[in-house]
């Protein structure tokens, strides 16, 4: 069983992989994530790249209705992959695998905190959002919204 630092690490490994997954620093990450993971044997990298090709395409393809629960278990698949590689290596490798990890997430990913799941709004700073004229102002709108005089109360209800 990998200490606690090292389990933090393998999530944020899987986090990273899903939420790049379909951006801009995808082909980067994929690349790195691919050549950690083959740890100089180019025949797993390839194997690697294809399975992360996998998942940026279940991640893509995925119907808003389950959207979340396909990263979810995409994020775990990928953080049990990090801590099963990591439980094969012997201490000294361990160590070394994990500061590659380290620095590759470091090189990789955004660092600006800011992260929404699919039609979610994300910032990094100060978001201003106001309604004029009688109408509706929002972040994000599940379902419908109306504008309207509301309903007169019952009289027997008080």
């Amino acid at each position: 069983m990998l200490e606690q630092a090292l389990t933090a690490l393998a999530a944020a490994g899987g986090t990273a992989v899903v939420q790049a997954a379909g951006t801009d620093v995808w082909s980067g990450l994929r690349q790195a994530v691919a050549r950690w993971f083959g740890r100089g044997d180019a025949q797993r990298e390839r194997a690697e790249l294809e399975r992360l090709e996998q998942t940026a395409g279940e991640l893509e393809t995925a119907e808003a209705a389950v959207a979340d629960r396909v990263r979810i278990r995409q994020e775990a698949a990928w953080q049990t992959r990090i801590e099963a590689l990591l439980e094969s290596l012997d201490d000294l490798e361990r160590a070394q695998a994990a500061e590659e990890l380290r620095a590759l997430l470091a090189r990789h990913t955004d660092r600006s905190g800011a992260s929404a799941g699919q039609g979610g709004l994300a910032a990094n700073g100060n978001v201003s959002i106001r309604a004029e004229g009688g109408s509706i102002a929002a972040n994000v709108i599940h379902g419908g919204a109306h504008i309207g005089r509301p309903p007169t109360p019952d009289p027997t209800q008080g």
